[in-house]
């Protein structure tokens, strides 16, 4: 192997040398985000998707309704975001590509929802037919009714004006082969408007004067139903404002995030005065000044000054930070106290908040697998709904010999019946606990992680970084030759061990550079699989650091009590074993509770470790975990998650290094560690940003959540449909009724989904009480 290897964490050293997973996708497989606008439900994100679909350059697409966005993966080779968003705009909605900096780029008229002047008008003109209708319930009968000429004027400018989009819209649902829910209203209001005026004009003699005449005051006037499709009209367009206002506002987390930044930065001139510019402004390199109150603008490094930070919409914990010179600092950070310098390392999409912001719109606009179903009830509903409305029409008719009651069941069918509910059910949830997860330093990579991490009832857990600090120390040393100075060993193995990753290399390192051992070149540098890592130094030979039997070492039998519970690395040269290290490190301070949590949860807790038996069987003891396995290699980790899930197990991985990756990858669901490896934290379902295990309980609490709530709507959608339809049909609901309840169906799935946004978990809490604590630690310090 190379000298471009890298080890991982795990004490025997448990290394995956394939790092391809690690790598972007090639050239042939892009992803691209678009904006769809002009989605009015469930069957217009189908139509996107169908249409899409059948394009040979495009691998998957993914439209949510809720998030009104497209995830393409497609072939770069074969076509371009510019040809795709053409396809999507053919099929009548308006495509728009986000991309780079497209979120952080968002004006206040971009993101404004636009003054509603058309659903005004709507319910202007439907005003005279409520004063009608409020006196038939006052028992003035049709009197307040306004002149049938008056109506037909109305409903006119309603139906062929105010009610453009319904028309556009359907017509483009009719042309892409999907029917949406337009097409359903646009039937029934035009049947209404169309019945009616045909009334209205076949009443008399059919002169000017006697149409003129003709209101609701004579004795004589037809019996027409105009305020039926005005009314289902405004409802209907009413139910899609208040949706489109809560899809935008209230259950999209990524305004909130975007918020966190300022528009505003103070920046440092060469003089040393500082000037107000806009944040669009600043450059990589600049100096700017973050006060008490304020928040970090940017990802950057402080310079001078000191201060407490809170980094909870990152990680999820609300424990400030002290921050000073040389600690980094990221975007949307709050200063609690104290006024930072601090040099911008990177703005916009390229901070960690512009990657949690894109990966949360990534992965709300994701489907999770309940989705699938309510996909294939919409992509039928619309015609069964059109064929029951006209056996409605005919039944009735044939029943009671009156048209005009046939309609009115007939259309009432029509309006009654709306997918939105169905196709809102899934993606509200889904947006709700994406942005309620990252509240809690959890960001899952898309809705089918999410959905998978609700399910669990197994965690399987590496050790090192993932239960334990991570930051092992030397606690003790043998040495075979006693010729050799300690430091010369640990020079020699610090050497070898700069090319690692693991904690335990750069503990070693770490000594080397506190004793101000230097560091020399090494060459042919290779790692083996479960043994450790090898490399030639000039003038010495070949260096071996790793396992015990890797180095050619026996440690003999009776050893202080410490090398059973620490890790070894052993150093030979050439074969001949110079000495070994026992390394310890202890657990995170939370973990025992967050163990305890899982467990209460009724979730099996199970440790896997490269690390030697008695390490792991010591620290298992300490945790109260029952099924613990040493010596495992990445395959053998593999493996046994492999057996759980044939058992019948839905088992969920948590781990930080490269070595666990197989692990993950083989997993039901995964998590990386906060500051894992790259390939960990590729091969994750989810990432942690904090480094506490109770975001592991946080995830799994979440995630149940969001999936109880999903079946609550798709329960409360089918449900609304199994009863409105025939209740409908059999007379029970007239159209006006129906607009409503349709309406409203819509709405009441939006606020289910919103309540997941009050969801709190005990990791919450304690940062509540915690916080409370460091507040008064840093008055007393001050």
């Amino acid at each position: 192997m190379n000298d471009t290897a890298s080890t991982t964490k795990d004490e025997s050293y448990d290394v995956e040398t394939d790092i391809e997973s690690n790598t972007p996708l090639t050239p042939q497989r892009a992803h691209l985000q678009l904006a769809i606008d002009g989605m009015t439900c469930q069957a217009c994100a189908s139509r996107i998707e169908k249409v899409l679909n059948k394009k040979p350059s495009v691998y998957e697409v993914s439209v949510s309704f809720a998030g009104e966005t497209a995830n393409v993966d497609y072939d770069p080779t074969q076509t371009t975001p510019k040809q795709l968003t053409e396809w999507v705009n053919k099929t009548g909605f308006v495509a728009n590509v986000q991309a780079g900096d497209s979120l952080f780029a968002q004006t206040d008229e971009d993101t404004a929802t636009q003054y509603p002047w058309r659903l005004i008008g709507l319910w202007i003109c439907l005003v005279p037919f409520l004063v009608g209708m409020a006196g038939m319930l006052t028992g003035f009968g049709m009197a307040w009714m306004p002149p049938i000429w008056a109506q037909f004027i109305l409903a006119t400018v309603v139906q062929f004006g105010l009610a453009l989009p319904f028309y556009k819209s359907a017509w483009a649902s009719i042309k892409g082969g999907l029917a949406n829910m337009d097409v359903l209203v646009v039937i029934g209001t035009v049947t209404i408007w169309a019945y009616s005026t045909y009334l209205w004009l076949t009443h008399g003699d059919g002169t000017l004067n006697s149409l003129l005449q003709s209101g609701h005051g004579t004795s004589n006037s037809p019996a027409v139903y105009f305020e039926a499709g005005v009314m289902v009209i405004a409802f209907v367009r009413t139910g899609k404002y208040l949706e489109e206002r809560t899809k935008k506002h209230s259950l999209n987390s990524i305004d909130l995030l975007l918020s966190l930044t300022p528009d505003k930065v103070e920046q440092q001139q060469p003089n040393g005065d500082f000037h107000n510019i806009a944040l669009s402004d600043v450059q990589i390199g600049d100096v700017l000044r973050a006060k008490q109150g304020s928040r970090v603008a940017t990802d950057g490094t402080v310079i001078e000054g000191s201060g407490w930070c809170v980094e909870s919409h990152l990680t999820g914990e609300s424990v400030a930070l002290k921050k000073e010179q040389g600690d980094g600092l990221l975007a949307g950070a709050l200063v609690e106290n104290g006024s930072l310098l601090y040099r911008v390392n990177a703005k916009g999409s390229d901070t960690k908040l512009g990657d949690m912001v894109q990966a949360l719109s990534d992965a709300q606009g994701s489907k999770a697998n309940l989705a699938r179903l309510a996909d294939r009830v919409t992509a039928v509903f619309v015609p069964v709904v059109v064929t029951i409305a006209l056996v409605t029409f005919g039944a009735t008719w044939w029943l009671t010999g009156m048209v005009d009651t046939a309609l009115m069941h007939a259309v009432s069918v029509l309006v009654i019946a709306c997918p939105c509910a169905l196709g809102l059910a899934t993606p509200a949830a889904i947006m709700a606990g994406m942005g309620v997860a990252a509240r809690h330093g959890v960001w899952f990579k898309d809705a089918q992680s999410l959905e998978a991490a609700g399910n669990i009832d197994t965690v399987v857990l590496d050790k090192t970084g993932t239960l334990t600090i991570g930051r092992p120390t030397i606690v003790d040393h043998v040495m075979v030759d006693k010729s050799l100075a300690v430091d010369d060993v640990l020079q020699i193995a610090a050497n070898v061990e700069a090319h690692a990753s693991h904690p335990l290399a750069t503990a070693l390192v770490n000594t080397a550079k506190d004793r101000q051992l230097p560091l020399f070149d090494v060459t042919d540098i290779s790692v083996i699989k479960g043994a450790g890592i090898q490399a030639n130094i000039e003038g010495l030979g070949l260096i071996k650091v790793g396992t015990a039997e890797f180095a050619n070492l026996a440690l003999p039998k009776f050893m202080p009590k410490v090398w059973q519970i620490a890790s070894t690395v052993a150093i030979s040269i050439n074969d001949e074993p110079l000495g070994a290290f026992a390394l310890a490190d202890d657990l995170k301070e939370d973990t025992p509770q967050a163990i305890t949590a899982l467990q209460d949860a009724s979730i099996n807790v199970i440790l896997m470790s490269g690390d030697k038996q008695s390490v792991v069987d010591h620290v298992a003891g300490q945790l109260g975990i029952d099924k613990a396995y040493g010596k495992m290699s990445p395959r053998d980790k593999a493996s046994q998650i492999a057996l759980l899930q044939t058992a019948g197990h839905k088992v969920a991985m948590a781990g930080d290094g490269v070595n666990d990756a197989p692990a993950m990858a083989t997993a039901d669901a995964s998590f990386a560690m906060f500051e894992g490896t790259d390939v960990a934290q590729h091969s994750a379902s989810a990432r942690l940003m904090g480094e506490s295990l109770m975001h592991i309980n946080a995830a799994q609490k979440i995630a149940q959540a969001t999936l109880r709530n999903i079946k609550q709507n798709l329960f409360f959608a089918f449900i609304y449909n199994c009863l409105g339809i025939p209740l409908a049909a059999f007379g029970f609901l007239n159209p006006m009724i129906a607009a409503a309840a349709m309406a409203l169906s819509s709405i009441s799935v939006l606020m289910n989904a919103l309540r997941l946004t009050r969801f709190e978990t005990k990791i919450e809490l304690d940062n509540t009480v915690t916080t409370s604590h460091t507040d008064k630690e840093r008055l007393a310090e001050g």
